[in-house]
């Protein structure tokens, strides 16, 4: 079973048109279809909400002036997640029992927030782990909870509330995004589990969108998991991009983090990638991936990378 840790379903649906159960939009490679053909059986569905300050970067009108509008747009995403008839993973037991029985064509997922500003208040953290919410990243530019991408600033004191909120609910915490002084609070305050959803290799893409070996050994000494995003400008400076970039990634990834185990796969390739300027023309190209993995990691690692990491950290760390 693939594993993809980070997908942008409900968004590209609802601000994009490009739904789920219909075949992908042109030039665009994620549908249920899509998914289920390549072998991916678990992904991390995600609640993403786009800043007011995103429109023009976003090419968006989809956007929230404040938290109560964000909170409104997230909930229709949960909305559109089941009404496509999503299987949503809520605890650990749930999903060693899908795992056990998986079988090719079916999927399901575990919900993940892509910036927390939807939550309007810590204490609401409550009612959105009810509407089966399991991974948190508080940032995504700058929130009302952290510095971002592109937003430098630690954890707000809102932010040190909402991750104490999150250990109580038992939420995992997600640092991609988080800008560095934000990733430095939550090693000084977290004790739960924690994740990159989907975040490079700063070493080989420099900028503050990707991640650290300081950081990629931090989370890895913390049992966690570092997800490669396919995204082009996270995988090279420049230039068309390939699946070998993937394989650099993971390469690099897992020498910061002292393994393979730590390293999985968190594609955002739903996430507004056209592929034309992806590694990847269309989703059936994933299967090669393994081969190319297979030149430097056994084949249980190689497994690993392409799921049972995930699978793994996730049997851990949820309820």
């Amino acid at each position: 079973m693939i594993v993809d840790a980070h997908l942008d379903i409900g968004w590209n649906a609802i601000a994009e048109g490009r739904g789920f159960l219909g075949p992908p939009a042109p030039r665009y490679l994620i549908s249920r279809s899509a998914l289920t053909s390549a072998g991916v059986g678990l992904i991390c569905a995600t609640l993403y909400t786009a800043p007011a300050r995103a429109r023009r970067a976003m090419r968006t009108r989809f956007v929230y002036e404040d938290a109560h509008e964000a909170y409104i747009m997230a909930v229709a995403e949960v909305n559109y997640y089941r009404s496509c008839g999503l299987h949503l993973i809520r605890d650990a037991g749930e999903l060693d029992a899908y795992v056990r029985n998986w079988k090719r064509g079916q999927i399901a997922a575990v919900l993940l927030m892509e910036g927390a500003d939807p939550i309007e208040t810590p204490s609401q953290l409550g009612a959105w782990t009810d509407m089966g919410l399991r991974i948190v990243g508080p940032a995504w530019s700058r929130t009302r909870y952290s510095g971002g991408t592109g937003a430098p600033g630690g954890l707000t004191e809102l932010g040190v509330q909402l991750l104490k909120a999150m250990r109580r609910k038992r939420v995992i915490l997600d640092l991609s995004h988080m800008a560095d002084q934000a990733v430095a609070d939550a090693f000084e305050l977290w004790r739960g589990p924690i994740m990159c959803s989907h975040s490079n290799a700063r070493a080989i893409v420099p900028g503050d969108r990707q991640i650290t070996d300081a950081t990629a050994a931090e989370v890895a000494r913390r049992g966690g998991i570092l997800g490669i995003s396919f995204y082009p400008s996270h995988l090279r400076k420049k230039g068309r991009t390939t699946l070998d970039d993937v394989v650099r990634h993971a390469l690099r990834l897992a020498r910061a983090s002292g393994g393979p185990e730590h390293v999985g796969l968190g594609t955002d390739l739903d996430g507004g990638i056209d592929s034309r300027y992806g590694p990847m023309r269309h989703l059936g190209e994933l299967k090669e991936l393994p081969r190319k993995l297979r030149r430097h990691f056994s084949a249980a690692q190689v497994e690993g990378i392409m799921g049972t990491n995930w699978i793994g950290f996730l049997s851990r760390s949820l309820p």
